[in-house]
């Protein structure tokens, strides 16, 4: 049988024989399987925003970018009732279908609540149905005389937390109360505008929402009739809040905060106040 002289070790290459007749026995290499070679190296795609989160929205306010109503309802509380001493707000937001979607918690001090009463700077909270915080409303402590135009209120909105997205400023009127609706650069954006009297007598009560020309209604936040036994023994209140659909999802959460504003300004005096 004839062979080939090598020098040093023979590869380790696998073969297979082709025919059994001795001395012709026919050796060839065996066949390479090409699919079985190295991957090439994994490239990480570019980070694209949470499924269902237009660019640009913070975390959370996802769900307002469908919404052009909610609903604020405020939580009787009966130790307030009982003892008539200022206790922490709390409200629950929803859907024009009645479903949550926000829970809002006051965050203050006793003390100050009872020594500021309705005029007391605040911090609001809102948590969406994860337990996560999505805004935060913060109102400083102000004149509530219409007497001292250059001490008007003011309310920031954060979202996440520490982020501000948007303001709304009280604007001295004689007769109106007038608010404007700024984004996080603190231009003007929309205005709002309240009814010369803010009787709350078996009627509801509405600030419009308009273009800053006042030309426009573009949305409200109306204060609803709750009813003699709410309305006279509470000061809970409950409020609708309309704008547009395709509005800036941060201006929909500046009129939100907006709502809070507006309550703690006008409907939260006790009702023997009234």
């Amino acid at each position: 049988m004839a062979y080939q002289e090598t020098t040093g070790p023979l590869p380790q290459v696998p073969v297979y024989y082709i025919g059994m007749h001795p001395g012709h026995n026919l050796v060839c290499p065996a066949p390479v399987n090409h699919e079985a070679a190295a991957p090439p190296p994994y490239t990480q795609p570019p980070t694209l925003p949470t499924p269902g989160r237009p660019v640009g929205c913070p975390p959370g306010l996802e769900y307002l970018t469908h919404l052009d109503q909610l609903l604020v309802h405020q939580s009787v509380n009966l130790a307030e009732i009982i003892t008539g001493w200022e206790i922490n707000n709390a409200y629950t937001i929803k859907n024009s279908l009645g479903q949550q979607i926000f829970v809002a918690t006051e965050d203050n001090d006793i003390f100050i609540m009872q020594a500021c009463g309705p005029a007391r700077p605040f911090t609001i909270r809102l948590h969406d149905n994860t337990g996560q915080e999505v805004l935060t409303l913060t109102r400083p402590l102000r004149c509530t005389l219409c007497c001292y135009p250059c001490c008007l209120q003011e309310l920031e909105v954060q979202s996440p937390p520490g982020n501000p997205i948007g303001y709304v400023e009280q604007n001295w009127h004689p007769v109106f109360p007038k608010f404007t609706v700024l984004n996080e650069m603190r231009n003007p954006q929309l205005k709002i505008k309240g009814p010369c009297c803010n009787c709350r007598c078996i009627s509801d009560v509405i600030f419009e929402v308009t273009s800053l020309d006042e030309s426009t209604v573009v949305g409200q936040i109306s204060k609803q009739w709750g009813g003699f036994m709410q309305e006279g023994f509470t000061d809970a209140d409950n409020f609708g809040i309309s704008f547009p659909m395709d509005l800036d999802v941060k201006i929909k959460a500046v009129i939100v905060g907006a709502c809070f504003l507006i309550d703690f300004m006008f409907f939260e005096d006790k009702p023997q106040h009234n």
